[in-house]
Parts: C-alpha cells; structure tokens; sequence
C-alpha cells in the first residue's frame, strides 16, 4: 500500500510546533516589501523528511509547472530540518536578506509566526484562488488569524482508533460504539490478558486525550472579542477529563508506566504487541506495518459519546506561506498555490501518503487506499484546532496540559482542582500573547 511511504516527522513536528514557535519570540520590526518584482530567483524552505526523495520529486514537478508558467523566474529550494526550524524562520523573519519567499510551517505555529509579522496576509488571493472552495473548514481555519488568511493549507493529519482484530477475535468483542464502550473494552481486555494494555494512553498525548473532552461538549478556549479564555474548567470539559483518566490505573494502563507517555510512546506500544488498542494517526501507519502486529489490526474513527458518533479529532498538518519581506510576492503566491494545488496534493498523497486538505481530493484518494477511509470519516464529521493565538505556544511549551492529566492520574490533585489550575496558566498565556 502506498501509505507505507508515509513519515511520521512532518505532523509529529508540527505538533511539536507550538512548544518553541512563540514562547521566547524575538522582536520583529517590519520587514514588509515594497516591491514586487516579475522575474528572478524564488528562494524556498520546506521540511526534511525521514525519506524525502518521493517529497521532492512532487516538490520539482510543481517547480517545473510553475517555471514553464513562469518563464523569467527561477526556484531554489532548501530542506529544512524541522527540529531547528523555529529558530531559523524567526532569524528569517528579522533578516529580509537573508529570508526565503516562501516556507513550509506546521499548522499550530500560524498565530505565533503572524504575531512576529512574518508571514503576508493573502486572504485576497486565496479567496479569489477556484481551488480554495474545496479546502476542509478546518484547514482554512488553520491559516487564518483574525479573519485575514497567511497561507494556503498544505497537507493534514488526524488520528483514529486503531485496534488488534487477532485480540478482539479470540475475545469475542467488537469494535466500541461509544466511548464508555471503549473504557470497558479496555478493562475487559485488560482483566483477561493482563500482560496488555487494554488501549495504550500517555498523560503527555494531548492530542490523543483532546477527542474526549471535545466529545463531551468541552472546548479548550472560547474566544472572546479581546482574545481567548480557557475552557478547560468548565463542567463539560472536565467530564472529557475524566473520561480520559479513567484510562490511567492497574485495569487499563499503569499511571507508573503511561503518565509520562506521549503520542510517539502508545503508537510504539500498539506496535510492538504490548497494547490491544491505541489512538494513532494515518502517519502513524508506516510504524505499525513495521511492528509484530502487521497484518493483525485494523482502525476505525474514535467513537463519541453516543453510538453512530465520531469524536472531534484534532486536525494537524502543514501550511506553504508567503513571507511578508518578498520581493516577489505575485511570484510567491502563484509558487504557493502550486505547491498546495490539487494536482501537488494528489501526488503527495501517491509518494508520501499526505492526506490532502480538500474534501473532493480525499474522497477520491479513500477510494484508492481502503486505509485511509476512517480518517476521512474522522475529517468529514468534523475536525477542531487549537486556538489561534500566539499563547498556545506558550501553553504547549509549559506543558500545562500534560501537568494537569499527570496530577490527576497520580492522584496528586482532583479533576477540579487540576482543571482550575490549568485554566489559570492558560489565561495568563493568552493574556501575555495578547
């Protein structure tokens, strides 16, 4: 299956994003340019991959596209690792000269990257781009800040319930339909093969613990005129929580071993034969396929509260942005529609297994890849992101998400209390961002 390609750096990295994007960001001046010449050389920034061959090979047919469009202008392209990558691109947002005309960014860092005035608002192209129409909500939501929009949506990631068919086949069980029944399938797993997890869970996965308490009706801000203001406290939010943390203990998954566990940890978990269930991404694949459970498993969307739901899933991911300091910036955009057009999609999804931002596009590829079908459900029933401030780096960086399931599955502090204090850290980040 081609989706075997697929690395698990570009949305794991962007995930990342956030815990360095906007935590100790420089001063910017403004870098904007008032030229905007027709010809020359474009120069590019886009994430390293594990295997990058089959991403640049898309990558220069776009380039050979938009150069015979294009004829007086030329492209250079560097690949980036994505561990340095803030570093570099707010170093580029200070020094014009030195910057590249366009970047591959992770979706979270969009607030804290237009709080540094680095990227140009192209909201007027990309409503006038016919493509656009066909882009996922979401990931529109995911370039726009303020109701201006910097960038064009590049590829996504969601995460589903992955689960070990030998397992549920030898206990007599079916899939979970709701959420209470993914807790008790779990013990249940627990209870009769005591050497698994029932489903493998971290304290430090976020995004795998967000589906919960968006399920029961949580959020993890609401915006206000002024900003955001944590939700995590509220009474919906918090029965997310408990759901969540219902997962942590001797029935299920030891708080000793699974409070410190991240995303990475329970996929490795799920892999290696140690857990029956976990919450993994359409990038996570290739490391199952690569594991003892190879041709054991199969994955459906995370079920909601109710059967026939699906739980709001986060929806990771990569944008392509023009820098405000171009010298080309007519140059720029038409390069970054090409580069997060259709057709670039569509062959990023055959080389990398990239599941593309538009709705008609990933119809088309579910059609190609049975193994895509329950991350498109889990994409067509509605995907959430984080809120679309510079603060939500800050949260990230401080990890006061994870400190607040760690106090709790350790018993340190109850769910209201671990809540309240949550909910003070992130007003006080928001309120710093601005």
């Amino acid at each position: 299956m081609k989706l075997r390609s697929r690395i698990a750096a570009p949305v794991t990295a962007l995930v990342l994003a956030g815990l360095t994007a906007t935590a100790c960001a420089p001063g910017t001046s403004d870098t904007s340019s008032s030229k905007d010449e027709k010809s020359g050389t474009l120069r590019v920034w886009l994430f390293q991959e594990v295997n990058n061959d089959p991403k640049k090979k898309v990558v220069d047919e776009a380039i050979a596209a938009f150069t015979e469009e294009n004829k007086d202008a030329k492209v250079e392209v560097e690949y980036i690792p994505v561990e340095t990558r803030a570093q570099r691109i707010k170093a580029a947002f200070n020094d014009p000269k030195s910057a590249p005309d366009v970047i591959e960014y992770g979706n979270t860092d969009t607030a804290g990257y237009v709080k540094d005035g680095g990227l140009a608002d192209i909201s007027k192209e990309f409503g006038a781009w016919a493509e656009s129409k066909d882009t996922d909500p979401t990931a529109t939501q995911s370039v726009t800040v303020g109701g201006k929009v910097y960038g064009a949506p590049f590829f996504v990631g969601v995460r589903a319930l992955y689960y070990r068919t030998d397992v549920f086949k030898e206990l007599g069980l079916k899939p979970p339909a709701t959420q209470d029944e993914l807790i008790s399938t779990a013990k249940q797993i627990r209870k009769a093969k005591p050497e698994l997890y029932g489903i493998a869970v971290g304290g430090a996965y976020t995004y795998g613990a967000m589906p919960f308490i968006w399920a029961n009706g949580g959020e993890l801000a609401d915006e206000s005129g002024t900003g955001y203001k944590s939700a995590i406290n509220s009474e919906a939010s918090r029965k997310g929580i408990t759901a969540y943390t219902s997962l942590f203990g001797d029935d299920n998954c030891p708080a000793a071993k699974c409070a410190s566990m991240g995303g990475n940890a329970t996929v490795t978990a799920f892999a290696s034969g140690t857990a029956a269930m976990a919450i993994g991404g359409d990038f996570s694949h290739q490391a199952v396929e690569a594991g003892k459970v190879k041709g054991k498993y199969a994955v459906v969307p995370l079920p909601g509260t109710k059967a026939g739901e699906i739980a709001p899933a986060f929806a990771g991911g990569n944008n392509i942005g023009v820098l405000k300091s171009t010298s080309h910036r007519t140059l720029a955009v038409e390069l970054t529609k090409k580069f997060a057009g259709k057709d670039t999609q569509r062959r990023l999804f055959d080389a990398m297994g990239f599941l593309p931002t538009y709705t008609d596009v990933r119809a088309e590829v579910a059609k190609k890849d049975p193994f895509v079908e329950p991350f498109v459900k889990t994409l067509g029933a509605g995907t959430k992101f984080v809120p679309a401030s510079a603060g939500w780096g800050q949260i990230d960086a401080s990890t006061v998400l994870p400190t607040m399931f760690q106090e709790i599955v350790s018993g340190k502090k109850n769910v209201a209390a671990a809540s309240d204090d949550a909910a003070k850290k992130m007003d006080a980040a928001f309120s710093s961002a601005g």
